[in-house]
């Protein structure tokens, strides 16, 4: 079994899919897994920058930390587990917490030195600018 989840973890790895680890499941038992986790990202462009929107709830602001390095940016942080109450007892926990990073390789038009974050309401914004060389430039057609 071994062998299978770590065929699995590294076809997961190569596919940049979320791995899954199975409990040990006795045979009436509902079979349960726990995702390791990483935020959902969106990547959009516009004339002006890149915009990396990332799904962070219950992360909060100061566990939350964007780098870039050698053309990449990084998000890195951390999602608490709530800790235990006594007398509460879970039954079932889908919810992945832990540390997470997420890295993504820069454009050649992207300018790392002008890159900004905001984080509300769960959401984390990162807004990369592109260089002022890459930008289209209009340029006036003269009639004669």
């Amino acid at each position: 079994m071994k062998e299978v989840e770590d065929l699995q973890r590294r076809l997961s790895s190569v596919f940049d899919l979320a791995p899954f680890r199975g409990n040990n499941l006795r045979k009436d038992d509902e079979a349960m897994t726990e995702a390791e986790w990483a935020p959902l990202v969106d990547i959009t462009e516009d004339s002006k920058e890149y915009l990396i929107t990332a799904e962070l709830p219950e992360v909060k602001r100061n566990e939350v930390k964007v780098t870039v390095e050698n053309g990449a940016l990084t998000i890195a942080g951390e999602r608490k587990f709530e800790k235990e109450e006594k007398g509460k007892r879970y039954h079932r926990i889908e919810r992945a917490y832990g540390s997470f990073v997420r890295s993504f390789t820069l454009p050649d038009d992207a300018d790392a030195d002008k890159v900004n974050a905001e984080f509300k309401d769960g959401v984390l914004k990162v807004h990369v600018a592109k260089s002022e060389s890459a930008r289209p430039k209009q340029i006036e057609v003269k009639v004669s």
